[in-house]
């Protein structure tokens, strides 16, 4: 269980093992170290060493002696803190440098855009969050129809960030949510997340958003999503909203 976790931090085999041992018998020779574990002394030193670096183990001199020292375990979550503290900075760093190459990326785009893809497919949760993204770039009034159980069950960490970006880039929304108990709850928060929402009786799982040129279909069971990019389509499918829409009551 332990060396599992272990293994999910990055630790390597060896690692796992000279760090756990280390933690059963305090400050210790890697000759004595290195009879404990069975692996030969020049890569219990590299090892310890390792551990060092990552703030785990603590290292000192005896008389001519080199003894190291596992730290109090509670250590490991300062480390987990550092981690991802670091991991924040890159991707910082990265997202800047995307940022500062995306009109050449662009420029790239655009000399092949007549071959441009009319339809996207996204599978997977990353996928699906991907398609969702791409919302984010409705120029006007998105059309919807959701079921909020499904939503959120699909993408439970995902959404009520999403509906406050789409309300911060000010993109108005028109829904009609399959009438159960989350769907009602979370249209109580429509003057917040600018949207209007209205119900039907009817229960369905897929959700349909219609922006722009635009229609994203996603399967929240089979966790896959289809942008398809068609004006004729797009507006089609606006007219048939727009047609429910006017039969439905006010909330």
């Amino acid at each position: 269980m332990i060396k599992d976790f272990l293994k999910q931090l990055d630790f390597s085999e060896k690692e796992s093992t000279v760090y756990l041992a280390l933690l059963e018998m305090g400050s210790t020779k890697p000759s004595v170290l290195a009879k404990k574990t069975g692996l030969n002394r020049t890569a219990v030193y590299l090892i310890c060493d390792t551990l060092l670096q990552k703030g785990l183990v603590s290292k000192y001199k005896k008389g001519a002696g080199t003894f190291f020292n596992a730290l109090d375990p509670k250590h490991l979550v300062t480390y987990l803190e550092r981690e991802k503290e670091e991991k924040n900075e890159e991707l910082e760093k990265q997202k800047t440098k995307a940022l500062e190459l995306l009109p050449q990326f662009t420029s790239m785009q655009n000399i092949y855009s007549a071959n441009k893809p009319k339809v996207q497919f996204f599978e997977g949760e990353k996928g699906m969050r991907e398609a969702y993204e791409d919302t984010l770039t409705s120029k006007g009034m998105i059309l919807a129809y959701a079921n909020v159980e499904t939503v959120h069950e699909g993408l439970p960490n995902f959404f009520p960030e999403y509906y406050k970006r789409r309300a911060k880039n000010k993109i108005f929304i028109r829904a009609i949510f399959t009438d159960n108990k989350l769907s009602r709850e979370r249209a109580k928060l429509d003057q917040i997340e600018m949207r209007d929402t209205r119900f039907v009786q009817t229960e369905f799982s897929p959700e349909i958003n219609i922006y722009n040129n635009k229609m994203l279909v996603a399967s929240w069971k089979e966790k896959i999503a289809i942008i398809i990019e068609s004006k004729e389509l797009a507006d089609l499918q606006r007219a048939t909203f727009d047609l429910l829409w006017n039969t439905l009551p006010r909330n």
